[in-house]
């Protein structure tokens, strides 16, 4: 396994949430991997710099990539650029430990958010924003992002989407928990749940939650998380930072059997101090390697990469930003399966070439300080001895010195 960051775990230590502690178990099926013979990790060494494609597919016999979409979308709108308009991306990199993010400014020193989107990575912020104390206390959220949430003034966070309610893409689980909050109440205006189709399970559960959250009286809690449907944003605006984010009104049109959010002559604007756009990601290409700029994905079939023999992709690089864990999974099964064809057909063979001793003189010749597995377990360490004494689960390193200062300690003493 080749990272780019000293540690390994991707999205499960640096995206789910901190506050879903039950995913991030998932590490431990890693753990279990990474215990075979066979196995290696080589963290801090990033592909496209300190190894090529080329290099890949002379030291191994197979490559296999899965590094996701690793931008997002904008909203290309006039004021986008305004301090305090960021991505969730970015947001959640920071309050995670990410560290290529710990030096954001975020200013959580405002009375409104507004957070533009209807999926998980949404409900994720809006959640995160809302969260006490003493909710975030017990997770492994980094410690400035505790201090920030914990004395922000806020007192609203809105959710805003382009279309309607069923045709929010977040999952009911989600959703529900947005009406558990010990320090939030939920707002949704019953009026835009009306005429809703609803012609599947899931949106009818979903639509279940959010007529539950229309009939609840305010419970007085210190702050609220509303919900607005049928709205797109059109500008932001501020002097010097942001002040307000203009929305316009949508109405649904039926085009080619989809709703589209058609934009009306109807305006309104929002004051608030903070935009957080989580509108869909974007696949970044790699050097070397056939990529489809449409789509934003490798150009593959079934996970094979169109053109190169023994490349292969899995996940959001292989098929676009959709779906969650288990779709991942199956994604990932259907790659594996048509390795392994390739593998039986005799289209990838062994090369004695192709070593443990030859990947290591490689990245000495370059002078990459590789961690190894063991420096990323040094790393594990440090942090579980230090969540242990708070009675959190880690507290995270969050700087590259941090990071490689702790893998490097552990190299010496090896």
């Amino acid at each position: 396994m080749v990272e780019r960051l000293p540690t390994p775990w991707g999205l499960v230590r640096l995206g789910v949430a901190p506050d879903h502690p039950k995913l991030k178990s998932v590490s431990r099926a890693f753990e279990r991997i990474a215990e075979k013979p066979g196995f290696r990790f080589f963290g801090n060494v990033e592909v496209g710099r300190d190894l090529s494609h080329a290099d890949l597919l002379e030291l191994y016999d197979a490559v296999v990539y899965a590094f996701g979409a690793q931008t997002d979308k904008r909203l290309g709108i006039p004021g986008e650029g305004l301090p305090g308009s960021w991505s969730a991306t970015e947001f959640v990199a920071w309050y995670n430990g990410h560290p290529d993010y710990q030096e954001l400014p975020f200013d959580l020193d405002v009375e409104r958010a507004v957070v533009i989107g209807n999926g998980n990575v949404a409900l994720d912020v809006a959640r995160m924003l809302a969260l006490t104390p003493e909710e975030l206390a017990p997770t492994d959220t980094t410690d400035p992002a505790i201090e920030a949430i914990g004395s922000s003034p806020l007192k609203e966070i809105v959710i805003v989407g382009r279309r309607g309610p069923a045709q929010a893409s977040w999952t009911t689980q989600e959703l529900k928990e947005m009406g558990e909050l010990a320090g939030a109440d939920v707002s949704v205006d019953a009026a835009e749940l009306e005429g809703a189709v609803q012609d599947d399970t899931h949106v009818r559960r979903n639509m279940e939650v959010l007529r539950a959250f229309a009939a609840r009286e305010p419970a007085g809690k210190p702050r609220v998380v509303r919900f607005l449907f049928f709205r797109s944003p059109v500008a932001i605006h501020g002097d010097g930072t942001v002040e307000a984010v203009e929305l316009v009104r949508n109405r649904l049109e039926e085009r080619d059997g989809r709703p589209v959010a058609v934009p009306t002559d109807e305006h309104e604007t929002l004051a608030c101090g903070l935009v957080f756009r989580s509108v869909g990601y974007r696949g970044v290409g790699l050097a070397e390697v056939p990529f489809d700029e449409r789509a934003g994905t490798i150009a593959n079939k079934g996970g094979r990469i169109v053109g190169e023999p023994r490349s292969y992709c899995a996940g959001w690089i292989k098929r676009g930003p959709t779906g969650i864990i288990g779709t991942n999974k199956k994604d990932a099964t259907e790659t594996i399966a048509n390795l392994l064809t390739d593998l039986e057909h005799g289209r990838i063979a062994h090369r004695e070439e192709v070593t443990p001793e030859a990947v290591e003189v490689r990245l000495a010749e370059r002078g990459v300080h590789a961690v190894l597995y063991h420096g990323w377990t040094s790393i594990d360490e440090l942090e579980r001895a230090a969540g242990e004494k708070l009675g959190r689960p880690r507290v995270k390193l969050r700087t590259w010195d941090e990071l490689l200062d702790a893998a490097e300690r552990v190299a010496e003493t090896a």
